[in-house]
């Protein structure tokens, strides 16, 4: 119909440029067409079409049609149009042309690295503070190491996200423990989001649609960590056409395939990421050239909508990941992990009824299932054994979102989550000298109900208010030991146990969790915002080492390890210059935390039956400021950003060892005052994208040795407090181009290439210092770092 119709208008154009010229004149044609929108395929009114060789133009109609009289000739024609990428098209007219042009919104590209989903002047109008967005967009600009796209590495250019240190598994937010921050994928959780021991995030980014990090105003609806909620969204398969999408990289390559299945109605999406790095270390040092490092994951999606009311979502992840360090690979460090395997899977399925009831009414009804399993294993036959846990966790859900008025959005919904924890179980091997040990399982529900009310009280004021009330029921089978009274918590001070039968309740913990923001608006593209919550958390991931490992053991809140309670006060201003080119923003907030978990000195939590008498409980603090600065148009785009930030212990227990730093206040394990962030993208071509970002942090806590002493020739160090001294500050640049086709030539297979370094002047970050107490010597002290070179790296993708 559209090739007839341009006939159409054609054959009367040329009729009537016959009529009005001399019929001895033949050299006379027309070039006429219609412009549009790339994206909506909509007509823009107004785009100028320039003809360069004459310099005579025209401009669109309402309809985006254009009609220009020449000669017979070769031409240069210009389309341009405020917002748009201009375009050149050499065009032969010999005869009556038509043509159809689509132009691609350019202010929209340029903005694909705000750390945004939604209107531009969100950040100053939402109620919302301490939130922000990315779409996999953004994250495809963000140089990234060995070209490997890392949704959870990226997270670090935002202020008030900070991580121990490369290669750590989990981030650091507002001062919180890595198990602190709740993350979701289509409402799964994730227990352990990093591959390789902590070197790239486990979600692949061919299915991310966008990410959400709240760690400020966390609405009633997330409840169950202390910190932060991350919320990640698997985009939605496409039901106009089949398409495949990939990825051939150094450390991963990917796949993925998604479109209509029998109809429009059932859709489906499947990726699939694999690596096998094993050849990339025997090109290593001679150190690391027998490391092991393997992962892969799937990710499937199916939609089923019959009709506008009713739609009904499956997400299914599994992954799994095999790791093995060389013979020698700590050799210096004094480790001895000649033949130790790690491997843990996850694997995680979601099934979603949405039912749109009318205009005002919607009713989302979830189950979830979440399984992680790590395993820590030495074939070596005398020693051999298998040191396994498991957590699976199952939950029921439902939401009702309710438009009552124009001024007010009501939500509300209940859930019910049941845990299954198995702490540690070692099982040797048939020739084996270990010994078997299996500690009991723990059970529980947690159990939550909430409600809200986003108010708009007039255009300057809006408030965001909410309830959440949540509670833990521990349930046998168990035996809890008792303890002595006015005795410390050790083995040794034990009278008796009580024993409880299967579904027993014999413990609970709970409360209301008030949530409450606002939002005032103090002039033309400014606000202020404030903003009060209270969490509670009552699963843990209890470890004495810094970086806790992907195998590191979880616990459930109980009779003896009470739940971690978090209040947090923000409040922040915002301010967006005339149409959002720039951004600024300024936030203040300060936590308290109640029954902060540490440990003993020399805590041994590994297969231990008792785990309270090795751990401790008292008071912290985190508070801070976070800054940032954003540019969203124009060919130079991106983000710089400040944070001051502390975060602080005091465990000040009845008895001398259940006290850390002799009950003084000591600086946390992620305690690092000062971060730097700067990101930026130009775009000198519509084929070019080039990226830089840059890190600063101050150096992380560590407890080095006050002196050493020897007792019978050995050298023993002794230590006085904890995380008193600091390693070096660290700081990284980054670089990457990425090379697209060129977007005015239509494709039906669009590929791309991005190259990338790593730490462009190959700085020896530490990441921790260690000792070797040697007498012949006073440098004991040596500096480990886990990249101390630059990294380049080619990926090549593409889509079809």
């Amino acid at each position: 119909m559209r090739l007839f119709y341009f006939a159409l208008v054609g054959s009367w154009l040329s009729v009537f440029g016959a009529a009005a010229q001399p019929k001895t004149d033949k050299s006379h044609h027309s070039l006429t067409g219609y412009v549009r929108d790339a994206a909506t395929r909509q007509p823009i009114q107004g785009v100028t079409v320039f003809i360069t060789e004459n310099r005579q133009g025209v401009y669109t109609g309402r309809d985006g049609f254009f009609i220009l009289p020449l000669p017979t000739g070769t031409y240069n024609v210009k389309f341009t149009h405020l917002g748009f990428r201009p375009q050149t098209h050499t065009i032969t007219v010999n005869r009556t042309v038509l043509a159809e042009v689509y132009l691609e919104d350019d202010s929209k590209d340029l903005e694909e690295v705000t750390v945004t989903s939604e209107s531009p002047d969100r950040n100053v109008k939402k109620v919302e503070l301490g939130v922000s967005q990315m779409t996999i967009k953004t994250l495809r600009r963000i140089p990234a190491l060995m070209g490997e796209v890392d949704v959870i590495r990226s997270l670090l250019l935002l202020p008030g996200v900070t991580t121990v240190g490369e290669g750590s598994p989990g981030i650091n937010v507002r001062g919180g423990s890595t198990d602190q921050n709740l993350v979701l994928m289509d409402d799964a959780p994730i227990f352990n989001s990093s591959h390789l021991m902590g070197f790239f995030s486990v979600f692949n980014p061919d299915i991310v649609r966008d990410i959400t990090l709240n760690r400020g105003g966390i609405a009633p609806s997330f409840g169950g960590r202390a910190a932060s909620v991350l919320d990640i969204r698997v985009k939605e398969p496409s039901v106009e056409k089949i398409t495949v999408n990939g990825g051939i990289g150094l450390v991963a390559s990917r796949l993925g395939i998604e479109g209509p299945l029998f109809s429009k109605k059932v859709s489906f999406l499947v990726a699939g990421r694999a690596s096998f790095n094993d050849f990339l270390f025997k090109l290593m040092p001679r150190s690391i050239r027998d490391t092991k490092a393997n992962f892969f994951d799937i990710t499937t999606k199916l939609k089923f909508q019959p009709n506008e009311q009713h739609t009904v979502t499956f997400t299914g992840y599994t992954s799994y990941d095999d790791f093995k360090l060389a013979a020698d690979s700590l050799s210096t460090v004094e480790v001895n992990a000649s033949s130790t395997i790690f491997q843990y899977r996850t694997t995680n399925g979601t099934l979603k009824w949405n039912y749109s009831i009318n205009d005002r009414f919607n009713l989302a009804t979830t189950a979830v299932f979440s399984q992680y399993r790590p395993e820590t294993s030495a074939p070596d036959p005398a020693n051999a054994f298998r040191l396994t846990s498991e957590i699976v966790q199952r939950q029921l859900k439902a939401d009702l979102t309710l438009a009552a008025t124009d001024d007010h959005q009501l939500q509300g919904g209940i859930s019910l989550i049941d845990y299954y924890l198995q702490p540690n179980r070692i099982i040797p091997g048939s020739l084996s000298n270990v010994l078997s040990k299996n500690l009991p399982v723990e059970r529980a529900y947690e159990l939550a109900i909430y409600a809200q009310d986003e108010w708009k009280v007039n255009e300057v004021l809006s408030l965001l208010g909410g309830i959440r009330y949540s509670q833990l029921l521990n349930r046998g089978p168990a035996t809890v030991p008792v303890y002595q009274e006015g005795a410390p918590r050790i083995p040794e001070t034990t009278s008796s146990a009580t024993t409880y039968s299967r579904g027993q309740i014999y413990h609970q913990a709970g409360g209301i969790e008030p949530r409450l923001a606002l939002r005032l608006t103090v002039g033309d593209g400014q606000s202020i915002k404030a903003g009060y919550n209270r969490m509670r958390q009552y699963i843990h991931q209890i470890t004495n080492t810094t970086a806790a490992l992907p195998i590191s053991r979880w616990k459930l809140s109980d009779s003896f390890t009470k739940p971690v309670i978090a209040d947090q006060w923000s409040i922040g201003y915002f301010k967006n210059t005339d149409g959002n080119a720039l951004e600024a923003s300024a936030e203040v907030y300060y936590k308290s935390l109640k029954n902060a978990i540490d440990y003993k000195d020399g805590a041994e939590l590994v297969l231990n039956p008792m785990p309270e008498t090795e751990l401790l409980q008292g008071k912290g603090r985190a508070y801070g400021l976070e800054t940032q600065l954003r540019k969203n148009k124009g060919h130079l785009i991106g983000w710089v950003s400040y944070t001051y930030s502390r975060s602080l212990y005091t465990i000040n227990g009845a008895f001398p060892d259940e006290r850390v730093n002799n009950g003084k206040e000591y600086p946390a394990n992620f305690d690092k005052p000062h971060t730097v962030n700067a990101m930026a993208t130009l775009r000198p071509n519509n084929r070019t994208n080039v990226s830089f970002n840059f890190t600063y942090s101050t150096g992380r806590p560590v407890t080095q040795p006050y002196a050493r002493a020897s007792i019978n020739g050995i050298l023993v160090p002794i230590y006085v407090n904890r995380n008193q001294e600091r390693i070096p500050d660290y700081h990284r640049l980054d670089f990457s181009v990425e090379f697209n086709q060129d977007p005015a030539k239509k494709r039906r297979y669009e590929r791309s290439w991005v190259f990338s370094i790593y730490n462009v002047y190959a700085r020896k970050n530490a990441y921790s210092v260690f000792f070797k107490l040697n007498s012949a010597s006073l440098n004991d002290a040596y500096k480990l770092s886990v990249f101390g070179s630059a990294f380049p790296s080619l990926t090549y993708n593409f889509k079809f």
